[in-house]
């Protein structure tokens, strides 16, 4: 029996690594066999002992491959195959990697105890990607001097900020990033998020890119109509480039033209806005030369006297080569918070921080500068979020008067 899951595995590995390398190309193609070979040597050393759940095990590894075969042609799938195929195929992949040491110990010849494990913690994982928290965060902005990057996060305070600018009210903006449009993030759930995002009537809508997935990039139809929603705020919405929409940057300006967010290519704008005037810089994704680049940005649209400054960067890592002084706030996402972590207990580590020297997640400070970290709305790569919620934010930007307050507060609450 365990022969032929061995031969029917084999037999679908070379298929889809085939139909990927014809229909998407190299790169695909090979991503497609280093994952997919690593997924059949777990997959083929735990099937023995998977006991009398063995049929369930072989068809959860037919969903993992049709999964895979059917990414390799560009399409938006109905809620049938998302919720047999995608969805299962997801939670498979995912509890048979975080097996691969049950896998060392089956190699052995010893039979693994706790098998069902891994697969219980993916099984948390799909509900989480599949819910956002709701938050509301209030962030000050003083430009006080914060030393060399590191995380932002001083005591929570009672009550209003201190020395906040009293005589306007505070920039309130909702960041939507990474929504990575596919198996976990339905257009109708984009819509809505997109929806609730309006009902708050923000001075600012702020797009810090990915918004697609392999499976959204057939037609700017879908982007469209999961965007649509912003239409009601004209000439309150604006995106930069994430990396990945970089593989389809035509479809991605379309849908974005049409609901009505202006894309920042290395560009800027100045809008007025309730909370006084905001200068916002877009970046676009780009890593050859990127100090230069910026910098170069940064030389053609100087500082406006008197506005705030955001700066849309998408990928948080930039954020070291960003100008000392050119961003009062930078925006990124880029790292889906972390994706794997222990945000969820309220602890700020993530499996990120143990590997790249990046910010996951949350408020960051150099020098006079701040970054915010958006969690993400969705995610992308390893097929789910565990401990590292996505996020849905209402933010609040409160200024100081005084370009030289001693501190720089970040309070972050749940939403009601």
């Amino acid at each position: 029996m365990y022969a032929y899951f061995w031969l029917a595995t084999l037999a679908a590995y070379a298929g889809v690594i085939l139909a990927a390398w014809r229909r998407r190309g190299a790169f695909y193609g090979r991503f497609a066999a280093i994952l997919l070979g690593v997924h059949t040597l777990i997959s083929g050393a735990l099937a023995p002992h998977t006991g009398v759940l063995f049929p369930v095990y072989a068809a959860l590894q037919a969903a993992l491959f049709a999964h895979f075969f059917f990414l390799s042609q560009p399409r938006m799938r109905p809620l049938a195959f998302r919720l047999f195929i995608s969805l299962p195929a997801s939670f498979f992949a995912a509890g048979t990697l975080i097996a691969f040491p049950w896998a060392i110990v089956a190699a052995f010849g010893v039979r693994p105890l706790g098998l069902w494990i891994p697969y219980v913690i993916a099984g948390l994982g799909v509900i989480q990607s599949l819910t956002l928290r709701r938050e509301e965060v209030d962030l000050i902005i003083d430009r006080s001097p914060a030393g060399a990057l590191a995380r932002h996060a001083l005591p929570a305070m009672d009550g209003s900020p201190p020395d906040r600018d009293t005589t306007r009210p505070p920039l309130r903006f909702v960041q939507i990033t990474d929504p990575h449009l596919g198996p976990f993030m339905s257009v109708a759930r984009l819509r809505s998020i997109c929806e609730r995002a309006v009902a708050q009537d923000p001075d600012l809508v702020l797009l810090t890119g990915d918004f697609l997935t392999m499976e959204s990039q057939e037609t700017h139809a879908h982007l469209e109509a999961a965007l649509a929603p912003l239409r009601a705020l004209p000439g309150r919405v604006f995106a930069c480039h994430g990396n990945h929409d970089h593989e389809a940057p035509e479809l991605v300006a379309r849908a974005l033209a049409a609901a009505g967010a202006r894309l920042l290519v290395d560009d800027a704008v100045l809008v007025e806005t309730r909370a006084g005037a905001v200068q916002i810089v877009g970046m676009d994704f780009n890593r050859a030369r990127r100090a230069e680049r910026m910098a170069a940005v940064c030389a053609a649209h100087p500082r406006i006297p008197g506005a705030l400054r955001l700066v849309l960067l998408h990928d948080p890592g930039a954020f070291r080569e960003l100008g000392e002084g050119e961003g009062d706030l930078v925006l990124s996402g880029h790292t889906h918070g972390g994706q794997l972590g222990l945000v969820s207990l309220g602890l700020p580590h993530t499996m990120l921080r143990l590997f790249i020297d990046m910010p996951d997640h949350g408020l960051w400070a150099r020098g006079r500068d701040r970054l915010y970290v958006h969690r993400g709305t969705g995610h992308y790569g390893f097929p789910l979020r565990l401990g590292v919620p996505a996020e849905e934010s209402l933010v609040r930007v409160h200024q100081v008067p005084s370009w030289e307050t001693p501190e720089s507060v970040s309070r972050q609450t749940p939403a009601t």
